[in-house]
């Protein structure tokens, strides 16, 4: 997934949207993120939660989730992931205990 700069068409405002990784927009994203800008939330504002939902998605994705059925247990599962280094989250690196945590 990739975030995404955006010019809207018509009043040339900067907004923001995520691509999946075949290269369109994510729909569920894309309605939020153009709600905020609609109710003229700042770009950078915009900008904070695409990653923060493209981070959400990616973390959905690898564990085969869907967005509409979230459990309070995969929030926390999120949470954890999170604090991985990016590096670690795929699974593909192993960290060792004594790793800092990338967010707190």
């Amino acid at each position: 997934m990739l975030v995404q700069r955006v010019l809207m068409p018509a009043s040339s405002l900067e907004s923001w949207t995520v691509l999946g990784d075949e290269g369109g927009i994510v729909e569920p994203i894309e309605r939020y993120l153009s709600y905020l800008t609609d109710i003229e939330r700042s770009p950078n504002t915009v900008k904070a939660y695409a990653h923060d939902l493209k981070d959400w998605f990616v973390f959905l994705g690898r564990r085969g989730l869907d967005w509409r059925e979230v459990r309070l247990e995969d929030l926390g599962e999120f949470v954890a992931w999170l604090r991985l280094p990016p590096s670690g989250r795929d699974g593909r690196v192993a960290l060792l205990p004594s790793a800092e945590h990338h967010c707190g």
